[in-house]
């Protein structure tokens, strides 16, 4: 799986402490659950969460901290995060984000990342923690000519660029991420030397970001707030609804049966808003990718993807393109860190 070890910090982002983020940040109306955003099924793993390669690891290690006691319902409320998109394929959907998605210093950091001349910023989005609530282990969705998350199964993406086999398609993707307050936990844990090597905690402080490769290099968030707390009641459709003008206190509701289940000040609440661009080595390369010009289809890889199984002893003959294959994509493909 070729791509970018290198990290690079960007201190301050703004200079003003994270004070213009957080503003805009605190007037949405809502934010839903990261899983509520794209629900893209296929026959080829049919049934399977977007992200079911990182579900099965932190159920079978209980993540970075190994808590393998924990009942199912806890993990998926301690994973269920808030997320909304702030700008999509360079278009800004926030207003504001402007400053963020053409941020000089984060777009000479996409150069050193990936040592590529030509960016195009393309996604921001926001990341809302609650307190309990932590970041599996994983790695980022990545993008192939022809092939992104609005199209296909985002656990599909991840085994394309684990397998190392559509290397010559991959969008070499830098992602920053921001952070714009303080508290008390939330670290991230960072591979930087692959699943091999050591974890790295980093303490991202306010109004300040960290470039590099997402898409290859696995991270988590540590629990929000300390590994001591209990997991906030998210369940069903959960959505986080603001309370006030100011965005002071936030409401945790149900949006399907209007049940309210728990209200947090902003303060107690982790932000980070990420930041991601294409990194192009030429603009031929630039043209290649706005002009369709040599794109991948979900069928041609599901074919190469099988008949590398095939030379690899692990299937014989035509295997049924159902929900055990997408499984047994995964578990040949995605292997993870072993220790934290």
């Amino acid at each position: 799986m070729p791509g970018s070890s290198k990290t690079v910090i960007v201190d301050p982002v703004f200079g003003d402490g994270g004070a213009s983020m957080v503003a805009l940040a605190r007037r949405a109306e809502r934010y839903r659950t990261y899983s509520s955003h794209e629900k893209l099924e296929s026959d080829v793993g049919r049934g399977l969460a977007q992200r079911h390669d990182s579900v099965l690891n932190f159920r079978r290690t209980g993540g970075r901290l190994g808590r393998t006691d924990l009942p199912v319902g806890e993990l998926g409320a301690r994973t269920s995060y808030f997320r909304e998109e702030y700008a999509y394929h360079g278009r800004p959907l926030t207003d504001g984000i402007e400053r963020f998605l053409h941020h000089e210093a984060l777009l000479t950091a996409a150069r050193e990342v990936h040592g590529r001349p030509v960016i195009e910023p393309s996604i921001a989005y926001a990341n809302v923690m609650l307190p309990g609530q932590e970041l599996a282990v994983h790695t980022d969705v990545p993008e192939f000519r022809g092939l992104n998350r609005k199209g296909v199964p985002q656990w599909l993406l991840v085994v394309m660029h684990h397998s190392g086999l559509f290397d010559a398609w991959r969008m070499p993707i830098a992602t920053g991420i921001g952070w714009f307050t303080e508290g008390t936990g939330g670290e991230l844990s960072l591979w930087p030397d692959g699943p091999d090597g050591s974890c790295r905690l980093h303490a991202g402080g306010a109004d300040t970001a960290m470039v590099l490769d997402t898409d290859t290099l696995f991270h988590g968030v540590d629990p929000v707030g300390g590994p001591e707390l209990a997991p906030p009641p998210v369940r069903g459709e959960a959505e986080l609804r603001r309370l006030d003008d100011a965005g002071e206190r936030w409401l945790l509701v149900d949006a399907a049966t209007g049940e309210e289940r728990a209200e947090y000040d902003w303060s107690s609440l982790r932000l980070s808003v990420s930041w991601k661009a294409y990194c192009f080595a030429d603009d031929a390369e630039r043209d290649t990718w706005r002009t369709h010009a040599d794109d991948l289809d979900e069928g041609s890889v599901v074919d190469r993807l099988v008949d590398d199984l095939r030379a690899r002893g692990v299937v014989d003959g035509e295997p049924a393109r159902n929900r055990e294959l997408g499984l047994l994509l995964m578990d040949t493909y995605v292997r993870f860190p072993s220790a934290a």
